[in-house]
C-alpha cells in the first residue's frame, strides 16, 4: 500500500470514486484550499484526516504552497493526487513532487488546457471530447499522459450535459491510473508514459 494525499477544491466526486475502487492505496489526508469544500466533509465521514488551508489567508502563492508542502510532508505522502484542485501550483512545488504528482483534466489533452473546457469544446465544434489523467509538470496541463477516455459530443449538448458525461468517464479512469501507479506499472520514457501489462486499453472510447 502506498500513502496518498488528495488535494481538492470542491465536492470530492473523484475522491469518492477513488475510495470506492478498493485500490492498494492508503488515503492519509484530504487537503483543500477552500474551507467550505464539500470534499472535506466527505473525507471526514470516511475517517480520512481533512485539512483546510485557506489560500486567501496567505500573502503569496509561494507562501501557500510552502504551507501545503509542510502538511504533505507531515503526513508522509508518497503520492499526491489532484482531484478537482482549482489552483495553479508553483514550479517549486511541482518539481519537488514530479513523478508522484497526478492530475485529472476534463479534456483530451493537449486540446483545451485550462478552465471552461466543455464550453471550449462546444465552441470549436469537436465531435469527440473527454478527460485525461496525467503526471503534473510545470507547464500547465501538459504533463505525460497516463490514460484518456473519450465521449461523443452530441448535437444538443450543453456544457452541463457534456460535463456530466465526461465526469462518468473520469470516475472510471482515475482509479485505474492510480492503481497502475501504486503497482509500479507506470514508466516514463522520453516524456511518454508506458503502462506495463495494462488490463485494458490506455485509450478508452465510451458511447
Amino acid at each position: 500500500m502506498i500513502r496518498a494525499v488528495v488535494l481538492l477544491s470542491g465536492r470530492g466526486s473523484n475522491l469518492k470514486a477513488l475510495l470506492e475502487a478498493d485500490l492498494p492505496v492508503q488515503f492519509i489526508a484530504a487537503i483543500s484550499n477552500r474551507p467550505d469544500a464539500a470534499g472535506l466533509e466527505f473525507a471526514r465521514a470516511r475517517n480520512i484526516p481533512a485539512i483546510s488551508l485557506d489560500h486567501k489567508t496567505y500573502p503569496s502563492r509561494e507562501a501557500f504552497d510552502q504551507a501545503l508542502i509542510q502538511e504533505i510532508e507531515k503526513a508522509g505522502a508518497e503520492l499526491i493526487i489532484l482531484a478537482g484542485y482549482m489552483r495553479i501550483l508553483t514550479k517549486a512545488f511541482v518539481e519537488r513532487y514530479q513523478g508522484r504528482l497526478i492530475n485529472i483534466h476534463p479534456s483530451l489533452l493537449p486540446a483545451f488546457p485550462g478552465l471552461r473546457t466543455h464550453e471550449a469544446a462546444l465552441a470549436e465544434g469537436v465531435k469527440i471530447h473527454g478527460c485525461t489523467v496525467h503526471f503534473v509538470t510545470p507547464e500547465l496541463d501538459h504533463g505525460p499522459i497516463i490514460i484518456q477516455a473519450a465521449v461523443p459530443v452530441l448535437p444538443n449538448d450543453t456544457a452541463e450535459t457534456l460535463a456530466s458525461r465526461v465526469l462518468v468517464e473520469e470516475h472510471k479512469i482515475y482509479p485505474l491510473a492510480i492503481k497502475w501507479f501504486a503497482e509500479g506499472r507506470l514508466v516514463i520514457s522520453d516524456g511518454v508514459v508506458n503502462v506495463m501489462n495494462p488490463e485494458r486499453s490506455q485509450s478508452v472510447l465510451s458511447y
